[in-house]
């Protein structure tokens, strides 16, 4: 297992290095607490619980999954007019409005978290920019919270079983499941479908 710049305490808490996040991994949790509904908190917590096992299994730094759990959705409840106003006044592809909260709340979260909470590492910040939509190019950290997201164990539909034993076999396949399934139920219901996401599809999901 890699241990980068972690270390475990007595207790089994990860220690945060400085340098990939300001706060330690209590005090971040005390922030999400605070910035979310506690449904959304909860969620986030059982994100993280998912995220360090698949980072476990697969020889990510369990750091940077326990921080980017944490912190994906930092921008989830905001109000639209404050995500608009971001948007509007970014170095953002002003379609993005046309997307709603689903969308934006992972893309403006990854700064969010840079400019209020002091987190600069790229690798965090593209799994938390990208765990809602996926791309054609996914680090193994992105992967690991796109699909922790998906199966964390408050997850309840049809294939989520399904998806969870797929993701600690073949975290790859895992990617192209969730994928399909959630394009799936977005052309079910005729709901507008974010570019970046039919890219993703095409990727892991279409015969090449």
């Amino acid at each position: 297992m890699r241990r980068d710049c972690i270390e475990m305490t007595t207790s089994s808490e990860l220690v945060y290095s400085t340098s990939i996040c300001p706060v330690s991994r209590q005090q971040l949790i005390e922030l999400m607490k605070k910035s979310l509904s506690e449904k959304r908190f909860n969620h986030v917590l059982r994100v993280e619980e998912m995220a360090l096992k698949l980072a476990e299994q697969t020889g990510e730094s369990l750091e940077k999954a326990s921080i980017a759990a944490l912190v994906h959705d930092y921008a989830k409840e905001r109000p639209d007019s404050e995500m608009i106003q971001l948007i509007k006044s970014g170095n953002f592809d002003q379609e993005l409005i046309q997307y709603g909260n689903a969308i934006w709340h992972g893309i403006l979260g990854a700064e969010l978290i840079e400019s209020e909470l002091g987190i600069t590492d790229s690798a965090i910040k593209s799994a938390v920019r990208l765990h809602t939509t996926g791309a054609k190019e996914m680090s193994l950290l992105d992967k690991i919270i796109y699909v922790a997201d998906y199966i964390e164990l408050g997850r309840v539909f049809p294939i989520v079983e399904e998806a969870r034993k797929l993701a600690f076999a073949d975290l790859d396949q895992a990617v192209a499941f969730e994928t399909y399934h959630v394009l799936l139920y977005l052309m079910e219901r005729n709901l507008k479908i974010y570019p970046k996401t039919v890219e993703t599809y095409n990727q892991w999901v279409a015969k090449k």
